[in-house]
């Protein structure tokens, strides 16, 4: 049963890090999949090759710019990711980066609890997506920080042990934000629109918003029967990846010509995973909806009415990760189900 209730969770919290620490040999229930929903399905096919994409060529020569342009539009289209390489993120950030959570996670139980999260932001450490009451859990825990624009920072909920751990992750977010920016410049250029669109379109250099989410996947006792985070549709513009290799995209305002990958997380039983997920999203009060320049007798708006970024995540913190069903009940192309 779904709750509207994002003050509190539905039920007790138990970190799968403690129960991953505790020894268990069997799962328990309440993290295992359905049979359709396991990972045992998963192949893994060695012809694949992921896009990468060379930002150095974003201010080579007007050719090499056209053909990264060109690159970043099929990765968009065909994939809905792509790597980045020579991306200027200081390689030194990204490693006290990485020391920094990865020392916060390694912390007493009792001093992470003192951060722990509610569902009406999700700010702070937790370990369940979703309020739905009875629900599958994913096998992970996570913190979550708003990161930009700066007056929606709540540094109470910003630990301060590790001592360095404020400055790395103000450090590494400026430069991510940063990033993402030049991205949003190429996809609009990418797309045919002026090189200002998106930028502007999530509310310009003092409006676009960042957060992040701190993910860490404990060691699981039977892997073949959960997921360290379910499928789903990251719900923001971009989303830079740190470890892996997904980057999401701006399926809303490209009205659908830039797909929104579907992904998910999978744990195993012999290491812990980490990965730091860091998303570029419209500014919260602005309204989402198709460019106009896309929108033509040939390419119907594929949305309904413009809704804000801020409606729009309070929906989707109701239910959790869910496959692309979040982006999907706001098409204006789904057919009603059957009468009931």
């Amino acid at each position: 049963m779904a709750s509207n209730n994002l003050l509190d969770w539905p039920e007790p919290i138990v970190p799968v890090q403690t129960l991953s620490n505790s020894g268990t040999s069997s799962l328990p229930q309440q993290y295992i999949k359905p049979p359709s929903e396991r990972p045992s399905g998963v192949t893994n096919d060695p012809n694949l090759s992921i896009p990468v994409i060379d930002l150095a060529s974003f201010s080579n020569t007007p050719e090499h710019h056209q053909e990264m342009l060109k690159a970043i539009a099929s990765a968009c289209k065909n994939w809905g990711f792509f790597q980045l390489v020579n991306h200027d993120v200081d390689t030194e950030a990204v490693r006290r980066m990485r020391s920094a959570w990865r020392e916060f996670f390694d912390l007493p139980m009792e001093e992470k609890k003192v951060h722990a999260n509610l569902p009406v932001t999700y700010e702070g450490y937790g370990s369940r997506l979703g309020v739905e009451k009875g629900a599958i859990l994913d096998w992970s825990d996570y913190y979550f920080l708003n990161l930009f624009p700066s007056d929606i920072r709540n540094l109470d909920k910003w630990p301060k042990i590790p001592t360095d751990l404020r400055e790395a992750t103000e450090k590494y977010a400026c430069q991510l934000i940063s990033l993402c920016q030049v991205l949003l410049k190429a996809m609009s250029s990418s797309l045919g629109l002026e090189e200002d669109y998106l930028h502007n379109a999530f509310g310009g250099s003092d409006g676009i918003s960042a957060t992040m989410r701190v993910n860490y996947y404990p060691r699981c006792p039977q892997p073949e029967l959960t997921l360290g985070l379910s499928s789903h549709s990251d719900p923001g513009g971009i989303t830079l990846l740190l470890t892996d290799d997904n980057v999401e995209g701006t399926q809303i305002l490209s009205n659908g010509r830039y797909r929104s990958v579907e992904h998910r997380a999978l744990v195993n039983s012999d290491k812990e995973r980490f990965t730091i997920a860091f998303f570029c999203n419209p500014r919260g009060d602005l309204p989402v909806a198709p460019a106009s320049e896309l929108v033509g007798p040939g390419s119907p708006a594929l949305y309904q009415e413009p809704v804000t970024f801020s409606d729009y995540r309070k929906y989707i913190r109701t239910k959790g990760p869910s496959g692309k069903t979040q982006v999907q009940s706001i098409s204006s192309t789904m057919q009603p189900g059957p009468a009931a």
